[in-house]
Order: C-alpha cells, then sequence, then structure tokens
C-alpha cells in the first residue's frame, strides 16, 4: 500500500505560482509594529505584544530509526550557482539531536508531526508492531500529529493501542516492560466511526504556555479507504478534509483559540525536486500542484499555516487563503531527513498569528553532528531483539536494485517473484502485476552491516516489503487485464498515474503524450509476445491489496477463483533464494518491460 499514493480526481491540480511567498516575507513583515518580533526568549525581560512561537515539524517518518539506505537517505540541495548536490540525511539519532539543537534559545516551541509516523516500517519497528517508533517518537518530544493512512494499516484498534498503550493482542509484550504508549495525542478529526459518527481519536489539541494558545486540527486524506487495505478501515467514514477543518476551527474560535495550524496528511507535488527551492520564486512551471493546493485555497482564513505530508515531497510554500491572503504551507518530505522550522508570530492582543510575519524553511537532518544517545540506546535495544530474524541471508545482488521511476527495477523484481510463486500455486498462473506505492525501498549491494557487499538480509527485504500481503491468484478475461492497465492512467488515476509493475512476460508503449486512458497502446500490449485475447481468460497473481480493488484498480477487484498463497515478502525471499547465490549474485532488471513514449 502506498505511502505516495495521489488522490481521487475529485480535485483540482492546477499548477499554483503564488506572488506573495518566502520572498517577500521580509518586506511583509515590516507592515507590523517594530516589536513584532521581540517576544520572550529573545532577552526581553517583558512580554510585549508580539511572542514567537517555533514550530517544528515532520512528516511520514515511516519507523525510519536507522538511517534509510540509498536514495530513500538523500536529499537534494540547490546551491547558490545554480548547481545541485545530494546530501545523506536521516536517522533518528540525527533528528533527536537536530531538533534539540532548533530548540535551544526557543522557550516557546511546538512539535507536531504531519502523519505516517509508523506503517510500512523497515524491520527494526515493523516487526514490533511499530512500538519502536512510538517510543522514539516520545524521546524527541513530538507534542502533536495527525493520523495518516499508514497509521490504518493495522486497524483502528491498533491505533488505539498505539495511543494509549498495552501490549499486542496477538503477539504479546516484546519486553519486561508494558508498552504505554504515545506520550502525544493522535488527531484524527475526519475519521469516524460509523456507528456513531463521532471521531475515532481527538480532533484537536491546544498547545499553551503561559497566555499563548496555538489549536491544531488533524486530518489524513479523505481518499485513505482507496489505498489501506479494507480490513484497516473497516467501519471508518472518512471525511471530506475542508469541511471537516472549517467545523473544528470554529470551535476552537468559540473556545477563545484564534491561532489555528492544521495537520493535513495529504500533499502536493513541488516543480523542483530540491528541498531548499524557491517554491513562490516567479515564473512559469514553478509553484505546487496536487490536491494540498485545492485544500490550501479553501480551508478558512481562521487557519494560520499548514503542516502536511503523503506526498513525500518536500517545500515550503504560501497559498492564498479564500480571503487573497498568503498562507504557509509546508512538508518536510520523509523518512526522518528534513526538519521545517516555522516562526508564528503570536498576537496577544488579538490571540492570533501576525500572519504575513510568518517565516518557515526546511533544513537537513544531516548525519555530521552527534548522535543522541538515547536514540542509540532504544536502536541498539530493539535490534537486539530483530537481529535473529532479520540478519538472515535470501539472496544476493550483484549492483543496487532501484525503486525509483515510472517503471522500477525493484518493481520488475517483485513482479517476477510472484509471478514464479504463483507458477508453483498454479502452473496455469500467465502473469503478475505490482502496485509501484507497495515497493517502499531498493536493495542496495553495499554492506549495510555485517553481511557482506551484495547479500540481500530478512530485514532488507522487510524493508522493501513490509505490508505482510498474501500473493493471490484470479482469473481475468483479456478484455478486463487490458482494463487494468488503461487503470493505471484514468478514471481516479487519471490526474497522477499509477503504473503497475509488470512481470517480464508482459509488456507494452505508455504514450504519455496522450491523455487518459488512451496514453495506455491498446495494440501494443503484448504478453509472452502475443496479442491479448479479449476473450480468453487469463491467471494473474498480485498482492491482496490489489486484488481487493486498491489504489483505484477496480477491475482488480472483479477476480474470480482466487486463491491465497503466502505473504508477498516470503515470496520474494524464496525467489532470491532459488535464483541467485553468493557466486552468481541476480542482476537487477533492465526495467525495459513499458516502453514510454513522452
Amino acid at each position: 500500500m502506498p505511502a505516495t499514493s495521489r488522490p481521487s480526481g475529485r480535485r483540482t491540480f492546477a499548477l499554483l505560482a503564488s506572488a506573495a511567498g518566502l520572498a517577500t516575507a521580509a518586506a511583509l513583515a515590516s507592515a507590523l509594529p517594530a516589536d513584532a518580533h521581540s517576544g520572550g526568549g529573545h532577552g526581553h525581560q517583558h512580554p510585549s505584544r508580539y511572542q514567537d512561537v517555533q514550530l517544528l515539524s515532520f512528516n511520514d517518518l515511516h519507523g525510519n530509526l536507522e538511517p534509510p539506505s540509498g536514495s530513500s537517505g538523500r536529499v537534494t540541495e540547490t546551491e547558490a550557482d545554480g548547481t545541485t548536490k545530494t546530501i545523506d540525511a536521516g536517522g533518528v539519532e540525527y533528528l533527536a539531536t537536530h531538533l534539540r539543537e532548533a530548540r535551544e534559545g526557543h522557550p516557546y516551541s511546538v512539535t507536531a508531526a504531519g502523519g505516517d509516523m509508523v506503517g510500512a516500517s523497515p524491520l527494526i519497528s515493523g516487526l514490533f508492531h511499530d512500538e519502536p517508533t512510538v517510543e522514539a517518537l516520545n524521546k524527541l518530544d513530538l507534542d502533536v500529529t495527525t493520523v495518516g493512512n499508514h497509521e490504518f494499516d493495522e486497524g483502528a484498534k491498533e491505533l488505539a493501542r498505539l495511543q494509549n498503550g498495552g501490549c499486542h493482542p496477538t503477539d504479546g509484550c516484546y519486553t519486561d516492560k508494558r508498552f504505554k504508549g504515545a506520550d502525544f495525542p493522535y488527531l484524527a478529526a475526519n475519521v469516524l466511526d460509523e456507528k456513531t459518527g463521532k471521531p475515532i481519536l481527538k480532533p484537536y489539541w491546544v498547545w499553551q504556555k503561559k497566555d499563548v494558545k496555538i489549536g491544531f486540527i488533524g486530518v489524513t486524506l479523505e481518499g485513505t479507504p482507496g489505498i489501506v487495505s479494507a480490513d484497516g478501515v473497516k467501519g471508518l467514514a472518512f471525511k471530506d478534509e475542508v469541511e471537516t477543518i472549517d467545523k473544528y476551527a470554529k470551535v476552537l474560535q468559540r473556545q477563545g483559540v484564534q491561532s489555528i495550524v492544521a495537520l493535513v496528511h495529504e500533499g502536493g507535488f513541488p516543480s523542483s525536486s530540491s528541498y531548499n527551492y524557491d517554491c513562490d520564486s516567479p515564473g512559469a512551471g514553478d509553484g505546487i500542484s496536487g490536491p494540498i493546493v485545492d485544500i490550501a485555497k479553501n480551508v478558512t482564513p481562521a487557519v494560520d499555516a499548514l503542516v502536511t505530508g503523503h506526498t513525500h515531497t518536500a517545500y515550503v510554500c504560501t497559498v492564498d487563503d479564500p480571503a487573497g491572503n498568503p498562507r504557509m504551507v509546508t512538508s518536510a518530505a520523509s523518512f526522518g531527513r528534513l526538519y521545517t522550522d516555522t516562526t508564528l508570530t503570536y498576537d496577544r492582543r488579538t490571540g492570533d498569528i501576525a500572519r504575513t510575519a510568518v517565516k518557515s524553511a526546511n533544513h537537513v537532518v544531516t548525519r555530521d553532528v552527534a548522535k543522541a544517545p538515547d536514540m542509540t540506546r532504544l536502536i541498539s535495544e530493539w535490534n537486539a531483539l530483530a537481529a535473529p530474524i532479520g540478519n538472515r541471508p535470501i539472496g544476493w545482488i550483484s549492483a543496487d536494485v532501484n525503486s525509483t521511476g515510472t517503471e522500477s527495477p525493484m518493481g520488475d523484481l517483485i513482479a517476477d517473484a510472484q509471478f514464479a510463486y504463483g507458477r508453483e500455486l498454479d502452473p496455469e498462473t500467465d502473469l503478475a502485476l505490482m502496485n509501484p506505492g507497495g515497493v517502499r525501498a531498493g536493495l542496495t549491494y553495499a554492506a549495510k552491516a555485517g553481511e557482506g557487499d551484495g547479500v540481500v538480509t530478512y530485514a532488507e527485504g522487510f524493508t522493501v516489503q513490509p505490508f505482510a500481503n498474501t500473493v493471490n491468484l484470479q482469473n481475468f478475461t483479456g478484455a478486463q487485464l487490458v482494463q487494468v492497465l488503461k487503470e493505471q492512467v484514468s478514471g481516479s488515476n487519471a490526474a497522477a498515474p499509477k503504473i503497475l509493475q509488470p512481470s517480464a512476460n508482459l509488456t507494452y508503449t505508455l504514450d504519455l503524450t496522450k491523455t487518459g486512458a488512451d496514453r495506455v497502446v491498446t495494440d501494443s500490449i503484448r504478453l509472452d509476445g502475443k496479442a491479448v485475447d479479449p476473450a480468453a481468460t487469463y491467471r494473474v497473481a498480485t498482492n491482496s491489496f490489489l486484488a481487493g480493488g486498491g489504489d483505484g484498480f477496480t477491475t482488480l477487484g472483479l477476480g474470480t477463483d482466487d486463491l491465497v498463497g503466502t505473504d508477498d515478502l516470503a515470496a520474494l525471499a524464496r525467489y532470491l533464494t532459488a535464483n541467485s547465490s553468493a557466486a552468481s549474485p541476480l542482476a537487477p532488471p533492465a526495467a525495459n518491460r513499458i516502453t514510454i513514449v513522452q
């Protein structure tokens, strides 16, 4: 199940290039009284009318306690001369140090997160139902987070356990200490119990220090049911983000809270992959696109800033609110590689944020700082429990198997593994398809620990496929198979295609110069070198998420003669073990099954 699943087609995807942004923040701030940034904590003995509040935020950690490997552990930075470079980033040992240093000198500081703190996690966290990540977030002094779609991977009851504590109902306690749960509130304003009609967790939370109060409202994307397994969202209703935020903004205002931040697990796509890209620079093609633009343009002006996530991209942008005033919208990429530092200037006279004085920037969680000792101890303790399982070799590779691109080598490898396993279950299996969002990482050739170069461990495989989906076989007509391929670029996937990763025997052309379903060139589709017969029956292997119609592939939910096999990670491990050795490692697939015309 994807972390970066695109939203439904109901939203507007117009490219935004705001005229009032970071470049003008200093000029806008000059409109404030001279003491606008002279509040307590900066050497002044008496509180002034204005108080700067530091808002530190991050999103989409996904249980990445250790530094992510490969491209997942790097960010791109634009230099003064216009060139770019990559920087190794991430790891909670370093994130803790950076956040603690950032808080120094800021007595008014609050730390918030934009969802997906857990779920799709590496083995050190995922093996233990993400208890290690919650413990790490407690140590990071996280104050509040919204839920994301991945907080529902194991259902609402498990989410409640992460909030409230207690041993896992099936696996029990992992240590001699009872899991105490999160010290911070999870907010779920737009996630309702279908029976009661009430939010399953707190809809909002108010941070207060002395006379300064800021309210936080948390929502996840309304389309969560389409990107999470059906069991994970059973009995839940997901409501519109804008309507929900507006509703609780009024509730907060009635309680005397005028300063409001929305934590929204939905995001956008900036025009540049550089974390320090000037999102508000004027010019054609600048700005951000995607669903967060529509949300930000419509959420009530009572909300002063939006902390967002879900798309794993980095941006600090201004988007005009319904009143035409610029409002800060931020995202700190993913996996703990960045954090956002935003200054909210609180007006004691009105109780509101002086919007024109808001400043924000993303900062890299570099690995050139001292590791936080408490995080090092936490990682060591959980790694010791995970090691007997995680260190087991499951295969060998000759080079990095990357997970990036419209068609990725890692996605192809998983599809090949599921096809091979499908043939074991039923020799009549014809092909396999893998959803791109379920490919959580690639495999790196360089040794991560002491296993040796090229060795793939179970822990590394778990990082690639952490969902415990099963491999399912279903029958489809040839016409349905063609329709599945067209659903990659039509319907709910029209604006943001989700390109399925095919097994090696399926090839076709994707013409991105066309629109909608026409982007899949029907006459080019070949299975084992032959055209697909619309009337014939084909046996298709997918994971259980796709087999349930997930990610907008409704036709995949219509298959017949279902056969449920083992979990997808076991299928990948079986394939690697059978097709590689230390003397004959597996080469990365060429990722040439889809011919892309642009």
